[in-house]
């Protein structure tokens, strides 16, 4: 899925990921930068993303992480 960052607190690691093709928001999973080249996210930043089986947004990635063939997580 594509989306944007809502929120994040680099502290905490909490935020908020809204998708693309609804406009529906989405928790950040504690996770959801385990396997990306980020260490943190600002507001507005374009973002691919899956869901976990809570519901919460994980594996984030930029686009071009996935172009360069970076290992992704399997969910």
């Amino acid at each position: 899925m594509q989306g944007v960052i809502r929120s994040f607190d680099p502290l905490t690691r909490e935020g908020a990921v809204i998708r693309d093709t609804d406009k529906a928001e989405f928790v950040l999973a504690a996770d959801a930068l385990a396997n990306s080249i980020m260490r943190t996210l600002r507001q507005g930043q374009r973002v691919t993303f899956r869901l976990d089986a809570d519901g919460r947004a994980t594996s984030i990635q930029l686009g071009s992480e996935i172009d360069m063939g970076l290992p992704t997580a399997r969910v």
